[in-house]
């Protein structure tokens, strides 16, 4: 057994008797859901601040904590590299890789999907993609914490795509053109009430489902690592961890497939989304 799995082994040994008393799957949620402390199990855990502010309680959170985290390491890497691009016009290392990922996002992924005026986009899909990126991998990490598995957090980068999409419908056609450009042509002046309001309703559907697609992904792979781990306290038998620790360790490589796949797939929806309302006569 690697010392890898020993850690792991030990970290939800020490969570499963410190909740002997909670359901079978408490210790999973433990891990998987936001919480007031950092836990670095077994080695010990460190409570977060709580704060008042003009007389309501402000608690500062483990997901909080490694959000920033995020951005300031994305701030950093990313100043790093246009640094590093400033010396040389020759990338190379770190910064060839970072600028072959910012090539495909504005190639592939915005100019393909919105088409002319994509560069006012640009900026805010590649600020989504890195730190979408950035968090699911981090997530991967011993004793980290998957910030992207946070509904609040997808739901607050589905929100700022609304705003985009939004903002760059209404500023290449107007907000009264954008509007009608909603409604399809040709259709009968008494499905008009019906098919606005089907029309309204799937703005909002798109991005509900950019935070639940991203949101149902990163919980669910952490989850089955997590479950496969406690085989072994289910069966009460650390031979079944021949089975399980393995399977777990498929199921990680997996989530780095999904970390990369998520980052993309969240950045691409959201292009073409945007691409839809700029671009409404195709």
């Amino acid at each position: 057994m690697t010392d890898t799995a020993k850690i792991i082994i030990d970290s939800l040994q020490a969570t499963g008797s410190a909740k002997k008393q909670s359901d079978g799957s408490g210790w999973i949620m433990h891990h998987i859901m936001d919480g007031k402390v950092l836990d670095f199990s077994p080695f010990g855990k460190i409570p977060l601040p709580e704060f008042t502010i003009m007389g309501y309680p402000f608690q500062i959170t483990k997901h909080m904590v490694y959000m920033l985290f995020v951005a300031l390491l994305m701030v950093f890497i990313l100043w790093y590299v246009a640094r590093q691009y400033k010396k040389s016009l020759v990338p190379h290392g770190v910064t060839n890789a970072f600028e072959l990922i910012i090539i495909f996002v504005r190639d592939e992924i915005a100019k393909s999907t919105i088409g002319v005026g994509y560069e006012y986009f640009l900026p805010y899909l590649l600020t989504a993609f890195f730190f979408i990126l950035i968090s699911n991998f981090l997530g991967l990490l011993p004793f980290s914490a998957t910030v992207t598995s946070n509904i609040a957090v997808t739901a607050v980068l589905a929100t700022l795509s609304f705003i985009v999409i939004q903002f760059g419908g209404m500023r290449k056609n107007g907000v009264f053109g954008y509007f009608k450009g909603l409604i399809p042509h040709g259709i009968p002046v008494v499905l008009l009430p019906v098919i606005g309001v089907v029309e309204i309703i799937g703005l909002f559907t798109k991005p509900f489902a950019l935070a639940i697609r991203l949101f149902a992904n990163m919980t669910a792979g952490h989850i089955i690592i997590y479950a496969l781990i406690s085989l072994i306290f289910v069966m009460k038998s650390y031979s079944i961890s021949g089975l399980s620790v393995p399977m777990a360790l498929f199921v990680y490589l997996l989530e780095i497939l999904v970390a990369l796949l998520q980052a993309y797939i969240f950045t691409m929806l959201s292009s073409l989304f945007i691409g839809m309302a700029v671009h409404q006569e195709h």
